[in-house]
């Protein structure tokens, strides 16, 4: 998996537990699903996972991880191995990332190119492709330079960025036993609107800081469109014009109010952070109108973004550390 601010690596067992444990628990809608993390826990607990997000990098990770099955993709192996051996072509990507910016040795920049030209030419069924990207996404981040977000890159270069690039299998699991997963990639209230199933799981974003944002070489690789890029980090020109809701402090609330109010799920699990636009009280009589509201919480340490990001590009601190640790809050309503 991708290194990802907000991941829940550290919550998955928790959250499997959780929800398998809620009455008549056999399907999940992620409505947030991000790295499939939580997806991919709920998929080998044996439950029918439906998972959504608007950002391609993201959807293509669950077309991957949650629809994707081990039994139809033995023989991806064959062709990762032949895309493994192209060699290194520089294009967009090396020129945007690696030469305009610095998140990427050029070399393996160069690969990045001819590997992804490659499967774009080739024929494939949308599962197929997704697990050949994922497999590229996984191999990159393997040898970035930076502290696991995009915002920037790092002055000096991280040790793993000298490393080769090396495609691996992504670690297929086999299908759950309750059913086929689904991967959409629809905005968060149309999803909410469209889908169902027994519970539903919302990790929606905390507060200002978007993930297009964070991301946007993994968006740029997936969607393999050469964007217009700008800044130092050369960002998609997209990260300044597509807006969500959920980045608000002014329409996040009624943005959650109505995909809990409209969502087709019995169940909701809703992992939030104390760093987020809604406090905890306001959280709880929110979700109390869909049923007894239960909550756990969770202490856990900031990205390490954020215990380093105090200092100026030229090495200078020019602020002081606010904390170090927060709390993420799993609010589980079980349905009247």
């Amino acid at each position: 998996m991708i290194k990802y601010i907000g991941s829940k690596r550290t919550l998955v067992p928790t959250l499997v537990e959780v929800i398998g444990g809620l009455p008549n628990a056999r399907s999940v809608i992620d409505l947030f699903s991000g790295t499939s993390r939580v997806g991919l826990g709920l998929k080998a607990a044996g439950m029918r996972v439906i998972s959504n997000d608007l950002n391609t990098y993201a959807a293509t990770l669950s077309r991957c991880y949650v629809a994707a099955d081990r039994a139809d993709h033995d023989d991806a192996a064959e062709q990762l191995a032949a895309l493994s051996a192209l060699p290194g072509k520089p294009g967009y990507f090396t020129k945007t990332f690696c030469e305009e910016s610095r998140y990427f040795q050029p070399r393996n920049g160069a690969r990045v190119d001819a590997i992804r030209d490659a499967i774009e030419a080739m024929t494939l069924t949308t599962e197929r492709k997704a697990v050949l990207l994922v497999s590229l996404m996984e191999a990159a981040d393997r040898v970035d330079s930076t502290t696991g977000v995009q915002m920037a890159y790092l002055k000096q270069w991280a040790p793993r960025a000298s490393r080769d690039l090396t495609l691996r299998m992504p670690a297929l699991l086999p299908q759950a036993t309750a059913g086929k997963g689904e991967s959409h990639q629809l905005d968060a209230l149309k999803a909410a609107e469209t889908l169902s199933a027994d519970v539903a799981y919302l990790d929606p974003p905390y507060n200002q800081h978007k993930y297009l944002g964070n991301y946007h070489i993994w968006e740029t690789l997936m969607r393999w469109d050469a964007p217009e890029a700008y800044g130092i980090a050369r960002k998609r020109i997209d990260c300044r014009q597509r807006k969500s809701p959920f980045n608000s402090r002014r329409f996040a609330v009624d943005a959650l109010k109505q995909v809990v109010k409209t969502i087709d799920a019995r169940h909701l699990v809703v992992s939030f952070s104390d760093e987020g636009y809604i406090p905890r009280p306001q959280m709880e009589a929110l979700l109390s109108e869909r049923g007894e509201v239960t909550v756990l919480v969770n202490d856990f340490r900031r990205y390490v973004g954020a215990r380093i990001g105090i200092y100026s590009p030229d090495g200078e601190k020019v602020g002081k550390i606010s904390h170090l640790r927060n709390k993420e809050f799993i609010y589980v309503v079980r349905g009247r």
